[in-house]
């Protein structure tokens, strides 16, 4: 039988990586399968990336910083404490991601991935009713009315996929099973993970287990002068991964929200709250929903709390 064309690639490629020559093999039809192993020139993933949208957060001073909202075909971490708004905000967005097109939204769909419990309907039926009463108020032309037919509290819980996984071994299938699922429902423009952390954190004790299978985790750093900083820590592989970064924190009674870790945008520091409608700017009229105040975080690692 006559070799592959790469079959004497496949011979370098073993010598050079450890694999043996099938896996070798393999490897390289993979790779070229897309067509020579080039996917695309620089050019096409510039217009490919102009296509793409943004997903408003409902905060347009966080929007504006991160340059329309949170970018749709990228990966964005959010870290901090427990009870800052993680959840809320992974909420607003999985309503948000459905706003129609002629509002200038992404008209799509989201799968949630719920690793805490922590995901509460009746908070998700809340901040769809106020979507949906923002939306109506911008209604200018018959284009627009007529997807508020459309865009209502019923559709945007059915147009949510919602997945718990109680375990890492859960979370771990799920993220196999994806590209099925993912391929079967075209349309979903958000994957939320909430969170990713949580499964693993509390299973395993040796750090380079935890690090080899998760490769990211918040912890409090502790500094020279028992000073502390509340930071996303855990090797610097899965500081690479994340397209961006957006942290959130306390300052004070104040919520706080930092951008880094973005080769787009510059790094900024943002006032938010937590309202009934949802993510909002500080400056709307609405009283926030209660919590009790905070720390800051630069007080003393004894007073710090994980969380992701």
């Amino acid at each position: 039988m006559k070799p592959l064309p790469f079959d004497k690639c496949s011979n370098n490629l073993d010598l050079q990586t450890g694999l043996n020559h099938q896996e070798a093999l393999e490897v390289l039809q993979a790779v070229t399968s897309d067509g020579g192993g080039v996917s695309f020139t620089a050019l096409e993933l510039l217009q490919k990336e102009a296509e793409l949208k943004s997903i408003v957060t409902f905060s347009s001073q966080l929007d504006a910083a991160l340059g329309g909202g949170v970018p749709v075909g990228k990966t964005t971490e959010v870290c901090g404490v427990p009870g800052i708004g993680k959840t809320q905000l992974c909420l607003q967005l999985a309503v948000d991601v459905q706003i129609p097109e002629c509002f200038g939204g992404v008209g799509g769909q989201a799968l949630f991935i719920d690793t805490e419990g922590s995901f509460t309907v009746q908070r998700l039926v809340d901040l769809a009713a106020a979507a949906v009463r923002h939306c109506s108020l911008l209604v200018e032309d018959d284009e627009q009315r007529d997807a508020m037919t459309m865009f209502t509290v019923e559709t945007i819980l059915s147009n949510l996929f919602l997945v718990r996984c109680r375990d890492y071994v859960e979370l771990l299938a799920e993220v196999h099973l994806l590209p099925d699922f993912l391929s079967q429902h075209p349309n979903i423009r958000l994957l939320v993970i909430d969170s990713v952390a949580f499964p693993f954190r509390l299973l395993f004790d040796e750090l380079s287990q935890r690090t080899r299978l998760l490769n990211g985790l918040m912890t409090t750093r502790v500094q020279q002068g028992g000073q502390s900083q509340l930071v996303p820590a855990l090797g610097d592989s899965w500081g690479h991964a994340a397209t961006l970064r957006l942290l959130l924190q306390w300052a004070g009674s104040q919520r706080m929200a930092t951008l880094f870790k973005s080769s787009c945008h510059m790094d900024t520091t943002v006032q938010y709250q937590i309202t009934s409608d949802g993510f909002r700017d500080t400056d709307q009229s609405e009283q926030p929903q209660s919590k009790r105040p905070r720390i800051q975080t630069d007080q003393s690692a004894s007073s710090q709390r994980d969380g992701s």
